[in-house]
């Protein structure tokens, strides 16, 4: 039920606002393998030899957009993934872990519509939209939305990989990282919409004076919680993120 005033059964006027019209977009599901993780301390300890992720998170995305060339509308987006990685670090498996951090890189690419645009907007608060280059020609990109949920770590092992002089190899840990992603491709324009007379919502702002032990009470059982599931329970095309059905999990491997 709504939780506002009804409202009237007919258009009152229309109206044109400013917003932002996805052109395109797309879902995708990454699986980045060999991804070197560049440890905040240099190389990883000589007496680890086993590595566990902790927890793996997006905390950057870097893109670029440039138009196809011969294919008018349409954008190239290149998306560099920064991924910080907690980890722990095992000398031998029954040994406590050592708590390690470090900093993770991926690139993709991908091509959408984005329309075309040959003006140039100015705005009082002083952002600008579009650009004029040396050849006196119109440049208004589009603008390009990325959204991620956290990465799945499918695998962490120990490897060598090149130093920068290309010489000396250096131990580090390599992982195998799975991302959910969506993207889209945006431009603001102006669109009338049907308007309605304002209104207030029905619902009244109260704060919740009840004890503690009184909402608990109002919490269902978690019975399902102290029924373990069985292997059988388990749907057959469940999977760990990335190639062929298998079991999820995320286990210390060894050198």
């Amino acid at each position: 039920m709504s939780q506002y005033h009804p409202l009237p059964e007919h258009c009152a006027d229309t109206v044109p606002i400013k917003v932002n019209r996805v052109f395109d977009s797309c879902s995708d599901r990454d699986c980045f393998s060999n991804i070197q993780i560049l440890m905040d301390g240099g190389e990883l300890p000589a007496n680890v030899t086993m590595g566990k992720s902790r927890c793996v998170r997006v905390s950057d995305i870097c893109m670029n957009i440039e138009p196809v060339p011969f294919n008018r509308g349409f954008y190239s987006i290149d998306l560099t993934y920064t991924f910080r990685v907690e980890l722990m670090a095992y000398e031998r498996a029954c040994s406590s872990p050592v708590l390690l951090t470090g900093t993770a890189y991926a690139s993709k690419n991908v091509i959408l519509y984005g329309g075309e645009s040959n003006t140039q907007t100015f705005f009082s608060s002083g952002e600008q939209l579009g650009d004029t280059n040396a050849c006196c020609e119109t440049i208004n990109l589009p603008t390009a939305a990325v959204q991620v949920v956290a990465p799945i770590a499918l695998e962490a092992r120990i490897g060598s990989v090149c130093a920068a002089d290309g010489t000396t190899p250096v131990r580090t840990v390599i992982m195998t990282l799975g991302l959910f992603s969506v993207v889209e491709i945006f431009r603001p324009v102006t669109i009338l919409v049907p308007t309605y007379e304002y209104t207030i919502p029905t619902k009244e702002c109260h704060t919740d004076t009840e004890s503690p032990c009184a909402v608990f009470d109002k919490i269902r059982f978690p019975a399902e919680e102290f029924s373990p599931g069985t292997l059988d329970a388990i749907p057959k095309e469940k999977t760990c993120g990335c190639g062929e059905p298998t079991e999820c999990g995320d286990t210390p491997t060894s050198e």
